[in-house]
């Protein structure tokens, strides 16, 4: 898999967060079967510039988290398959990262992470608008953080 990770603001770049979403990403591939081919894109960005993303696509007017612009939405199986290259776009706003972070009670390494693997979700087709849904989006999600060893506050692998 092939993962671009871009930068809002150059002074975000760090080598630790490009470990963690490759990571979630190569993980993400392996599991759900996502081939050589397929490509992601990743924006690390301020709150300001997710607000504005959130106000635009969504009608929503406030920073959000994550965003994820997966170029197969509408279609009804989500992900195509392995020969499908371009999967789509995920935003991840840092700043949301350290306050989700701290409100949480874990390790910005491991919001980025959680966040990484949320977006990548839904790019492959998962929601959490129905309660069934969250529930396994969320099952879902924390199955890849617990093969990477991201656990919650007092568990233990």
């Amino acid at each position: 898999m092939k993962i671009n990770i871009n930068y809002e603001d150059e002074a975000f770049r760090k080598d630790e967060y490009e470990q963690v979403i490759e990571r979630v990403c190569d993980e993400a591939a392996l599991v759900y079967g996502l081939g050589p081919n397929a490509e992601i894109s990743i924006l690390l960005c301020h709150n300001d510039y997710i607000h504005k993303l959130n106000k635009q696509y969504r009608n929503i007017d406030r920073p959000t988290d994550v965003l994820s612009f997966a170029l197969n939405e509408g279609e009804d199986d989500g992900y195509d398959g392995p020969d499908r290259a371009l999967l789509g776009d995920i935003v991840i706003s840092l700043e949301k990262v350290q306050e989700q972070a701290e409100e949480y009670g874990h390790s910005f390494e491991r919001e980025l992470a959680y966040l990484t693997i949320h977006g990548m979700l839904h790019i492959l087709g998962y929601d959490h608008m129905e309660p069934d849904d969250k529930a396994e989006m969320r099952k879902e999600e924390e199955f890849i953080l617990q093969r990477l060893g991201y656990v919650r506050k007092g568990e233990e692998l």
